[in-house]
């Protein structure tokens, strides 16, 4: 295939959170953009609006639509995934999360396609290799659920193959927050959840902690909000073929307590914070996880070099400019 001048950048996954946030920076840059998705959805298309003039490819026709159209794709943004952790339908996860990844995987390497795909830090399990992005340490790794089992079988998958795309990163998202969530029911952040139960009660509830060594409330997650993980994911399309192929994290790399979340939540609306503390539900309680944090040396050691932005701020930006003004789609700004 002989590609054009003119480049077009596809996305799976378009009409989700993270994608869709990305689409508008990209469309925002303008960049001809290919967007895959199932998009019989009403809630999550809101995501997309202001992207009319985009082509839109149903997830299941996307290689039909390539075959007869030879389209001169530039880069392959891969975030397209079945999400949900309290699914257990493994069939399921190997279909959308690793047969379809591969299927990807292999037209990108055929057509000589950057690309650019969601791992996750579920693939970490517990942590007890701890967070660090180390190919070494993957076959050990063990996902507390189905979800990030599929997850970390594709990134074994990858690392496995011979060939592959010119240039590849596979990103493990830490606990990404931010506009564009709102179709995500109970998968949404607990920022934005937080946020919901304050406006309707008052108060937010926080899990106690069941563990002598830590007090209640300050389990702690690395939060990070969209317009930073977009950030370091754009370093990369731009840089590609300059940064070594591989597994990055992308978290802020400074864990943060829920205190420090619901407190900066009260904060943006501008009232005290009153925060009650509940069990931990017994079956998730022994599997609950008290600290996560992503080790950031390697995408460092990749070039980049901007700060990530306080969780107090970038939770007043969400609150204010998104949450309290009826959910508002990102628009890229």
């Amino acid at each position: 295939m002989t590609k054009s001048k003119k480049s077009i950048i596809l996305i799976t996954g378009a009409a989700g959170f993270i994608p869709s946030c990305l689409a508008h920076r990209l469309f925002k840059e303008g960049h001809d953009l290919v967007l895959v998705d199932s998009f019989h959805f009403p809630e999550k298309n809101k995501n997309l609006e202001g992207l009319s003039s985009c082509k839109r490819i149903e997830r299941d026709d996307l290689f039909t639509w390539i075959e007869e159209n030879e389209p001169a794709i530039d880069f392959v943004f891969h975030l397209g995934a079945r999400t949900d952790t309290t699914e257990t339908k493994k069939h399921i996860f190997d279909k959308l999360n690793v047969e379809y990844s591969q299927d990807i995987w292999r037209y990108c390497t055929l057509e000589d396609i950057p690309l650019i795909y969601a791992s996750s830090a579920a693939t970490y399990g517990l942590g007890e290799h701890g967070f660090v992005d180390d190919h070494e340490i993957v076959n050990s790794l063990k996902p507390l659920n189905a979800y990030g089992d599929s997850k970390n079988n594709f990134d074994k998958w990858a690392l496995r193959e011979f060939m592959s795309p010119p240039a590849w990163y596979g990103f493990k998202f830490f606990n990404v927050f931010g506009p564009n969530e709102y179709h995500k029911g109970r998968m949404a952040s607990v920022v934005f959840h937080f946020y919901n139960q304050l406006i309707k009660t008052g108060e937010v509830n926080l899990f106690k902690s069941h563990k002598n060594d830590y007090k209640n409330g300050e389990q702690t997650r690395d939060f990070i909000y969209v317009d930073d993980l977009i950030n370091v994911m754009l370093h990369f399309h731009d840089n590609e073929g300059k940064i070594n192929n591989g597994l990055y994290n992308i978290g802020t790399g400074n864990a943060r307590t829920y205190n420090d979340l619901a407190k900066a939540i009260f904060k943006a609306v501008g009232k005290d914070p009153l925060i009650n503390y509940i069990d931990t539900p017994e079956d998730i309680r022994e599997k609950y996880q008290y600290f996560t944090e992503a080790d950031m040396t390697k995408v460092k050691s990749a070039g980049y070099e901007k700060a990530f932005i306080s969780l107090e701020e970038t939770v007043a930006h969400y609150v204010n400019e998104y949450l309290a003004k009826g959910n508002k789609v990102y628009t890229g700004e």
